[in-house]
């Protein structure tokens, strides 16, 4: 048997995490099984849908690798892949259950139904359809169909027993029948509703394997009981656990969590979300943290499935991020991160190559870098204070001295070299009976106006150059003098 997965996503706007991982592990299964990725757009709920959203699909998808074998943008042999353009299928598939017993036509109008389900909440009760429609005689139902008045085609559903199902993540759930509401299948408007269309496309799309969110456990039954009365074998189920904000809370689209642009707009690698997302959930049976999109395809299998919720960390994402940064070469890095640098830094002068081998070891995110660097483009206005550092034992008066022992030395070095640059001022240091680190702190100050910067005092006159660094040197004499 090959195996066929469906990622089915409903086009209502931007891709959120947990959906991306339910594509990923429906993905993962198939590959991993030689098998068959189905892409499958659920746009039935008309009113939601959002302009585009088919597209970002398509672009996530691509852009992470997730290609599927059969969709909308590719076809195939069990199409069309968007369930608008399935509506006769739908249709036909309702009046046959119809006729199979296990559907009828619901005529209530909702000022009914309403007041039903007013007099069930008074009473205490579950609020479900009632069934009065189940009850209509044929004649009852060609008259009101000849009057043409508007329907819902309802599932029965049995009123004793229970439905079991086996899931393979959570193992045996069963539903006693009396809970269950008859769903609603087919809206008036001929549409129909996720949990038809579903049971249709799957079957018929030979979908074998169903990975879905655990919210979809208690209603598996419904689609079980459809399964059986249409005479079709269900697929195999395989529900993942919900992705949490925290211990009570689960991320949610509505909520405005990220989704998976707005990671990738902060400066997150696809790289590192993947492999994270792959994470949420799910593990290799080792200690494993970094996983390629080829390595978890050989790792991955439903056993590391886990039933507990992922609580989405992204201080954990931010450490993986770096990891996966401080791999790529400098020409990699410096591709990503000049579009950052230049947020900020106009200037053509700064050496922008050394600037990124030092950004690299210390940036987790790329969005962190425009504020790591925006001194260079100016120096911002700093409080004199900034020379006072208590483990150097440094302060305003002796960030001057340091400064002016700097001044000559510099002027004179030539050239500009970073490498020897270091050593020279160590020497200066031991002639002029001062401690090092004060010289390159007061030089780090006097250059960036800041306390943290991407590298140390030699590190930064060699992004400016000679002319600059002298410029900003003899500014911060100027500064501290005035101060005095």
């Amino acid at each position: 048997m090959t195996i066929r997965t469906r990622f089915a996503p409903s086009p209502t706007g931007q891709m959120h995490v947990g959906n991306l991982r339910t594509a990923l592990y429906a993905w993962l299964l198939a590959k991993s099984q030689g098998g068959a990725f189905i892409l499958r757009i659920e746009d039935t709920d008309q009113a939601r849908k959002v302009e585009g959203a088919v597209d970002f699909i398509y672009n996530i998808l691509a852009d992470t690798g997730l290609t599927h074998d059969e969709g909308p943008d590719k076809g195939g042999e069990y199409g069309p892949y968007t369930q608008s353009e399935r509506l006769p299928i739908y249709k036909e598939m309702s009046e046959k259950l119809i006729e199979l017993g296990g559907a009828y036509r619901c005529f209530c109008t909702p000022e009914r139904l309403d007041s039903v389900r007013e007099v069930q909440k008074e009473a205490g009760e579950q609020q479900k359809y009632d069934g009065h429609c189940l009850h209509l005689s044929p004649e009852e139902i060609q008259k009101n169909l000849d009057a043409n008045l508007p329907f819902v085609v309802r599932q029965k559903m049995p009123l004793d027993g229970a439905t079991t199902f086996d899931d393979e993540v959570f193992g045996e759930i069963t539903i006693e029948h009396s809970t269950l509401d008859d769903l609603i299948l087919m809206k008036t408007d001929g549409f129909p509703t996720y949990n038809f269309a579903n049971v249709v496309d799957d079957h018929l799309m030979k979908i074998t394997h169903v990975v879905r969110g655990s919210e979809y456990l208690i209603s598996t039954p419904k689609y079980n009981l459809l399964y059986q009365a249409f005479g079709w074998t269900p697929p195999k189920y395989v529900h993942v656990s919900a992705v949490m904000r925290d211990a009570k809370k689960k991320l949610s689209k509505r909520d405005g969590d990220a989704n998976y642009r707005d990671f990738i707009e902060k400066g997150y690698l696809k790289e590192a979300l993947l492999n994270y997302i792959a994470l949420l959930g799910w593990n290799a049976g080792d200690d494993r943290e970094k996983f390629t999109l080829s390595d978890l395809v050989e790792a991955f299998s439903i056993a590391g499935i886990s039933k507990s919720p992922a609580i989405f960390d992204e201080q954990k994402l931010r450490w993986l991020n770096g990891e996966y940064i401080r791999e790529l070469s400098a020409e990699a890095f410096q591709k990503i991160a000049e579009p950052w640098i230049r947020t900020v830094v106009k200037s053509k002068t700064a050496d922008v190559a050394y600037l990124c081998t030092l950004l690299q070891k210390r940036t987790e995110i790329l969005s962190e870098i425009p504020e790591k660097v925006d001194f260079i483009e100016e120096i911002p206005e700093y409080s004199v204070e900034l020379y006072t550092h208590k483990k150097m034992k440094t302060n305003p008066e002796n960030g001057l001295q340091s400064l002016k022992i700097l001044q000559p030395a510099l002027e004179a070095f030539e050239p500009w070299d970073h490498a020897e640059m270091y050593p020279m001022i160590v020497k200066l240091a031991e002639v002029n009976d001062i401690n090092k680190k004060k010289l390159l702190w007061s030089l780090r100050v006097a250059l960036s106006g800041k306390a943290l910067t991407p590298g140390g005092g030699t590190d930064l006159a060699a992004i400016f150059g000679k002319s600059e660094s002298m410029r900003r040197l003899n500014s911060a004499i100027d500064k501290l003098e005035k101060e005095e």
